[in-house]
């Protein structure tokens, strides 16, 4: 059936009361008799509505703690029956079953109760069933029956009846089906996902992942490519979470290059300044200092020419002379924990310059799940939250790191992770010097780090690379002894790396003939 059905007999359930008593009271205007449950049906009495509790239809009490109330062929009867079906219809009326023209519900709030926190057992009471189950068969029986399960979507059911006279069409219902079932498919997800981890079932022999539409964006990667952003609900801070102050929409390649930045940034203390200059996902600069506007140009020293139209990280509040230090150059994203009124000022001028403020830097050591698409399925593996500390370190060679070295070594380590494998960063007092990222040889990465750095020292009218003296970092093990030599030439004195080629000792004694420092981490972090 693809005709209007018109809107005379609506149930109305929900968690979620926002904007509940202007809806009801839309519909009572349009004559339409009111189904209701619990507190939902209470709070329509106190406004003076007309209620009709389900108890009332089905001839069955809520009980059994609410667990049961429209479980019931009465209800699921007046859902579920198709009017043009002449069986269908004599059973309605064998059994004075009522059709019901629209179902309006919101769930348990299942997802929040688990991100407070909650005890498992609350997780479990907050686990919707009488409402998933109206839904379904409401969306099933869409040629008849109109589903409502977003509060966002009360002034869209009401224009459709203005514009239907009182009726609602068949493409909106049909739309309706489908968002309601997303929505089931979401909240199921988010029980089983919940539930496997509670239970420590690391790899779940179904695994099921949901979002919500935050953003359609122009194109994907490339204008030819159709793109949109979702949100999961874990409300981890970073651009999904941000307050965009000005500057157009942020685009595909926008949001992914931000929260590689951020997610960078927040690596390092927030007592100590810092700064990331990300490009195509790669750092191209990074660095500490002694304020803000320092650590930014100590970043973008490393590399200036990269660092134009690029996306900028910061992990304390953007302050007034940072702005106009990043100001001075065309950037595409500046996203920062917040921002003065003074930082936002200098920003106004800029109007394709994006300003983001999260509120917090997100925890870099939370369990994440990440998951990517391949053809006929998806990879899954807990997020990269490897980390390091002096004590973690195996000196190899014969000299042991400096002090300074030693610092330097572990803020390259902690670059590398967020480089595209092949990665090799140089690093020299808290700040990159040169950045190889995403080389199918190792080597080539490190020798294009240490030309970036050559090209630089002569931008800036230095007398020698800033890989002078700097430490190098490798992301995974040196297969030969080359990238090592390469390293030492281009002027570094001290290496980081996993360790665990079968010519270890071919490096090491690279590095011991040549005065290097070098240690062993125990551990990789490729990034694909």
């Amino acid at each position: 059936m693809t005709r209007p059905v018109p809107l005379t007999r609506a149930l109305i359930s929900v968690s979620d009361k926002t904007g509940l008593i202007d809806f009801a009271q839309e519909l009572a205007t349009r004559g339409v008799e009111i189904l209701s449950t619990g507190g939902t049906a209470k709070a329509l009495r106190d406004a003076g509505l007309s209620v009709v509790d389900v108890a009332e239809v089905t001839g069955f009490p809520e009980m059994m703690d609410g667990r049961v109330k429209t479980l019931h062929p009465v209800i699921h009867g007046g859902l579920l029956a198709l009017r043009d079906n002449e069986e269908h219809l004599a059973a309605m009326e064998a059994h004075n079953i009522q059709p019901i023209d629209l179902l309006v519900v919101n769930l348990y709030p299942f997802e929040e109760t688990v991100a407070k926190g909650a005890a498992y057992d609350d997780c479990i009471e907050n686990i919707d069933i009488g409402g998933p189950a109206m839904i379904r068969a409401a969306s099933k029986n869409h040629a008849f029956v109109a589903t409502i399960v977003d509060v966002e979507d009360y002034p869209a059911l009401l224009a459709e009846l203005d514009a239907n006279d009182g009726a609602t069409s068949y493409e909106f219902r049909q739309r309706q089906a489908q968002i309601a079932y997303a929505r089931t498919a979401a909240y199921d997800a988010a029980v089983s996902t919940w539930m496997a981890k509670a239970i420590g079932e690391e790899t779940p022999r179904r695994r099921a992942f949901a979002g919500k539409l935050a953003q359609t964006l122009r194109y994907g990667e490339n204008p030819h490519q159709k793109a949109a952003f979702y949100l999961d609900g874990s409300n981890r801070p970073g651009v999904a979470t941000a307050k965009q102050w000005q500057g157009k929409e942020l685009s595909y390649n926008n949001i992914n290059d931000t929260d590689a930045a951020f997610e960078l940034v927040a690596e390092f203390p927030v007592t100590q300044p810092a700064v990331a200059i990300i490009k195509h996902a790669n750092p191209c600069g990074v660095a500490t200092g002694a304020t803000l506007a320092e650590a930014y140009a100590r970043a973008f020293d490393c590399d200036r020419t990269s660092a134009f139209g690029g996306i900028i990280a910061l992990n304390q509040t953007l302050d007034e002379a940072t702005a106009k230090e990043i100001a001075a150059i065309f950037t595409e994203v500046v996203i920062a924990p917040d921002a003065t009124d003074e930082a936002k000022a200098v920003f106004a001028v800029k109007k394709n310059l994006r300003l983001l403020t999260t509120g917090a830097l997100p925890d870099v050591k939370a369990p994440i799940t990440t998951f990517r698409q391949v053809a006929g399925g998806f990879l899954v593996q807990d997020k990269d939250n490897g980390t390091i500390t002096p004590d973690d370190l195996k000196v190899v060679t014969k000299r042991v790191p400096t002090e300074q070295e030693l610092k330097d070594l572990l803020f390259a380590w902690t670059v590398a992770k967020h480089v595209k494998s092949n990665a090799i960063i140089y690093v020299k007092d808290g700040a990159t010097v040169g950045v190889g990222a995403g080389q199918m040889s190792r080597v080539d990465s490190t020798r294009i780090a240490a030309r970036k750095s050559q090209d630089m020292a002569e931008a800036m009218g230095l007398s020698e690379p800033l890989t002078k003296g700097s430490v190098v970092a490798s992301d995974a093990f040196f297969p030969f002894a080359d990238g090592l030599i390469t390293a030492a030439e281009a002027g570094a004195t001290a290496v980081i790396q996993p360790g665990g080629s079968l010519r270890d000792q071919e490096v090491i004694d690279a590095a011991n003939e040549r005065g290097l420092a070098m240690v062993f981490t125990g551990m990789r972090h490729f990034r694909h």
